[in-house]
């Protein structure tokens, strides 16, 4: 145990708590100049409510027990008292004054996303973040790497979690140490909010608009937090995993992704044949849609099964119109590449005993989001 920074600023008010490293008691150890401010900023709130509630009811305590009735005490009657009354107005609004000053300056600083020297816009789907590296050109997605059959264990009490069980991805995002990251956030579905408590962040991504915030972090590691909006059924299967690396290693991955993005870019005029369509398609699927539909496409809870299903056996224009536009709990999935869609949309109509003998070509899908 040890006492958490944000003590440091104000370790004589009683509202100072112990934090273990982990912050189990406390806020998470901040990794930000930004975060650090927000942990003062709190101690230092805290401890002025806890001055008010000790003088308040210490005085109103004392009063009762001093005056009371067994002690030869009568109660006094009187109406107003012009005194009084400017009193605890001009009180409570002073006070309101000096907190309101610190705390504005931590949320304009919040704010401030000018002069960031990497932007990255993070896209919220149900359930995972996509990353675009607007300054470099490439782009993945970050998905919850936590195995299903560990969240599905539920009724095995022996079975044992990963060490960051629900809290590890497949890739996560990356940034270079001591540098102002820009995020602009946004959604693909619904609401989500992306939050890392070690760097003092939290932005709301809304479908439909840009917002923006920023971070600098100030040392090398992996850091994790998760969406802090209820986004839907799988809402606790979205976290976030920062990897903070020095900025040669950085220079580096990026020189990697870019290559990596450009040789995986898939070429939109090129026809499939049906066997790559159905097994690139089976590759998406389990990436994306098993969560819900299920591996076997039994489906569960609003997510119908694909088994037999009159879409997955109906006109092919209709399936790529929900794929594409979404239906009731079912998302769009505009952000999946045109091939993707065609190879999912293909092996969804060939497999789990539907029998269908049509496909999608990448240009179908193209066509189709005019």
């Amino acid at each position: 145990m040890r006492f958490s920074r944000a003590c440091a600023l104000a370790a004589f008010l009683p509202a100072c708590s112990f934090a273990t490293i982990d912050g189990r008691y406390n806020f998470q150890t901040p990794q930000t100049l930004i975060a650090h401010d927000i942990n003062n900023l709190h101690a230092w709130i805290m401890g002025v409510i806890a001055v008010i509630f000790v003088a308040v009811f210490g005085v109103m305590f004392y009063s009762i027990f001093k005056h009371r009735k067994s002690s030869g005490h009568s109660a006094r009657h009187f109406h107003e008292n012009t005194t009084v009354e400017i009193l605890w107005t001009l009180i409570p609004a002073l006070i309101l004054v000096v907190m309101a000053w610190p705390a504005a300056k931590v949320v304009l600083a919040q704010k401030d996303t000018r002069d960031a020297e990497v932007t990255i816009k993070a896209t919220g789907y149900q359930w995972f973040w996509g990353y675009d590296y607007l300054d470099y050109g490439f782009g993945y997605k970050s998905k919850l790497a936590t195995p299903r059959d560990q969240i599905e264990n539920y009724k095995d009490k022996g079975q044992a979690k990963g060490e960051h069980y629900l809290l590890e991805v497949t890739e996560p995002l990356v940034v270079p140490v001591g540098t102002k990251v820009r995020v602009l956030t946004t959604s693909n579905d619904v609401i989500h909010s992306w939050g890392m408590p070690a760097f003092g962040v939290k932005q709301d991504a809304i479908p439909g608009f840009i917002r923006d915030t920023w971070f600098k972090a100030d040392r090398v590691g992996t850091f994790r937090g998760q969406c802090v909006e209820l986004c839907g059924r799988d809402h606790g299967f979205m976290p976030i995993v920062i990897s903070v690396v020095s900025k040669d290693d950085f220079k580096t991955w990026v020189d990697k992704k870019q290559k990596d993005a450009k040789a995986a870019a898939d070429d939109p005029n090129k026809v499939w044949k049906l066997d790559e369509m159905i097994a690139r398609g089976k590759t998406v699927y389990d990436a994306n849609c098993a969560a819900c539909h299920k591996a076997d496409g039994a489906g569960g809870g609003p997510f119908p099964a694909l088994a037999g299903s009159k879409i997955a056996n109906g006109p092919i224009a209709g399936h790529l119109d929900i794929v594409l536009h979404g239906k009731g709990a079912m998302p769009s999935w505009q952000g999946l590449s045109d091939t993707e869609i065609a190879a999912v949309i293909t092996y969804e109509r060939h497999s789990f005993g539907n029998k269908m003998t049509d496909m999608l070509q990448p240009k179908d899908v193209k066509a189709a989001r005019k």
